[in-house]
């Protein structure tokens, strides 16, 4: 029984961890800006510059520590490496819960979405079973004895890991979770469909007693129920207030609002278009590769002048950094102005771009690997 639960235990907790690691390597420039959360609610933000480079170390640490405590390997190191990391995510998750400072802890990215207590809970799980692992670690036995093959492994792992994570840094993630994946329908996913479950909620009273002084919080339903308004000593204080009791549907995508730099709302407009429109998406101009913006550049004028597709360029800067960003890059796409949030959803990429129709990501491309002019037409605007 001890040999059975010593090796589920090993097995659950490194598959985890390597399943962990991969889903965040998969994403790490999404993972980076959750960290940029953490780092701002510790007062930290002299991190923040940092959060994308300590997001793949993370990566690939939780990687090779699960892969090595399949292995075997090092049992001594690696049992200590874990129970290091579970103690620090696990008072890490307590605080997101009990202050509701991080609404959502980034444990599995955004393709399994944790709420704080979910995650405190998962990490109690596993703290239960690292410290015992940590306690039978000289029971741990490896899969191998030899040195170089525990070194070839550790090796393989470390550059499988390391690569992957710059891979889908510098292109897109390989699997999307987000609201924006090819294949999506904006419009759809903005909308609420008829009869869907709306929020529900009650109306509070503050209530006190003129004789006694007493007071209390009743709901508008205790209010009327009781009938406590035809007694005389008891009134209202203050304005009622709206509790939420039950969270109604959700759209998917709930806070994209497209504007021009007045204010004028264009996102019905700009996002319904029938036609082929090139979005282009650079959250933040002052961070943005320039060439990348270049290239991006050259390919909304080409496709503006052969085959009349409209192309705009989506930011969360400010209306006078676009306007001096637009005249140094020579811009041709037009300028809108969204919310740094949605726009770091739409492509994991500053900048990215999107080919949209009819409301429909076609695809989309991080600067680095976008087709030419000559692919793209032929893969899609000759059609």
């Amino acid at each position: 029984m001890k040999k059975a639960a010593l090796n589920f235990s090993r097995i659950f907790v490194g598959i985890l961890f390597i399943f962990s690691g991969l889903i965040k390597a998969n994403d790490p420039l999404g993972f980076g800006y959750k960290l940029q959360e953490y780092f701002e609610v510790f007062h930290m933000p002299f991190l923040s510059g940092m959060a994308t480079g300590i997001a793949i170390l993370l990566c690939v640490f939780e990687i090779v520590l699960g892969a090595l405590l399949l292995f075997g390997f090092w049992r001594k190191q690696v049992t200590t490496g874990l129970l290091v990391v579970i103690i620090f995510f696990t008072f890490l998750t307590f605080v997101s819960a009990a202050f509701k400072v991080v609404t959502s802890c980034g444990c599995f990215g955004d393709a399994i979405p944790l709420t704080p207590w979910q995650s405190f809970s998962k990490d109690l799980v596993l703290l239960a079973m690292i410290v015992y692992l940590f306690k039978n670690r000289d029971r741990i036995h490896p899969v191998t004895e030899n040195a170089r093959w525990q070194s070839a492994l550790f090796a393989i792992v470390l550059t499988f890991s390391l690569m992957f994570s710059q891979f889908t840094y510098s292109r897109l993630p390989v699997l999307d979770f987000l609201p924006y994946k090819v294949g999506a329908s904006l419009p759809d996913l903005m909308k609420i469909p008829a009869g869907a479950p709306p929020d529900e909620y009650l109306i509070m009273y503050n209530m006190k007693n003129k004789e006694t002084g007493e007071t209390k919080v009743m709901s508008d339903k205790d209010y009327l129920k009781t009938e406590i308004w035809k007694d005389d000593n008891w009134e209202i204080i203050g304005d009622p207030e709206s509790k939420l009791i039950k969270k109604g549907y959700e759209p998917k995508i709930k806070d994209l609002q497209i504007t021009d730099a007045s204010g004028t709302d264009y996102t019905k407009e700009l996002i319904e278009n029938p036609y082929y429109n090139l979005v282009i998406v650079a959250y933040n101009l002052k961070d943005s590769n320039e060439e990348g913006i270049a290239k991006l550049n050259a390919l909304a004028l080409n496709a503006t002048e052969q085959f009349n597709i409209r192309s705009i360029m989506l930011t969360s800067s400010s209306a006078q950094d676009a306007d001096a960003y637009s005249k140094k890059m020579k811009l041709f796409s037009e300028v809108f102005y969204a919310d740094a949030v949605p726009l770091k959803s739409m492509v994991r990429a500053n900048p990215g771009v999107l080919l949209l129709k009819n409301g429909v990501v076609i695809n989309k491309w991080h600067y680095n690997n976008v087709p030419s002019f000559d692919e793209l037409t032929k893969m899609y605007f000759a059609k």
